[in-house]
């Protein structure tokens, strides 16, 4: 589950929201929530788009992903070449 939160959990919260708000709010407050989620998902998505141009303007390297990747894949190719004979010794 998400947040490590069970199923019986979920449900006092949910409970407990009702009473709280009563039936008829929730679709509003899950409405409001659902559009302020969106709003934050477009400026993070926005900052990083703004630093990543702003990166390629000034000719900083921003794939630095798959060059930890590759770096990653050369160590493992490395570790396999150094323990392939130990390997066929047992």
């Amino acid at each position: 589950m998400a947040l490590f939160i069970s199923g019986g959990e979920i449900f006092v919260i949910m409970l407990i929201v009702v009473m709280v708000f009563g039936a008829d709010k929730i679709p509003e407050i899950a409405r409001g929530l659902g559009k302020g989620m969106r709003q934050l998902k477009d400026a993070t998505n926005e900052i990083k788009h703004e630093i990543q141009k702003s990166a390629e303007d000034n000719g900083l390297d921003t794939d630095i992903a798959s060059d930890v990747q590759n770096e990653i894949n050369k160590v493992k190719e490395d570790i396999e070449d150094m323990s392939g004979p130990i390997k066929r010794q047992f």
